[in-house]
């Protein structure tokens, strides 16, 4: 009997004790009708946040593809730009070349 009460843990016997008694108080506290009405209202509030987040996510989405549409476009410019200046000052480079060579 004394080899049992060495190997008895006083400390995790009481948190079982305790998690046993807070569990049974908790299943009784979440069968009411209030904490009910309380889970219901949360969930709710929950599902109303989400559809509100979906909606701004999905309108940044869009913006945001319009914006990358715009970017590229303008890039798309930038580089017409950049080679029509390029064949023009290479167009220009041998011009006065073959002048020369006249």
């Amino acid at each position: 009997m004394l080899g049992f009460l060495k190997k008895f843990d006083v400390k995790k016997t009481g948190l079982f004790a305790a998690g046993v008694l807070f569990g049974t108080a908790g299943v009784k506290v979440l069968g009411s009708k209030d904490a009910k009405k309380l889970y219901t209202n949360c969930t709710a509030a929950v599902l109303r946040a989400k559809e509100c987040v979906m909606k701004t996510a999905t309108n940044i989405q869009e913006n945001a593809e319009d914006i990358y549409a715009e970017a590229q476009q303008i890039n798309e410019d930038r580089a017409a730009q950049a080679a029509a200046y390029e064949n023009a000052a290479e167009a220009e480079a041998e011009a006065p070349v073959a002048d020369e060579a006249e």
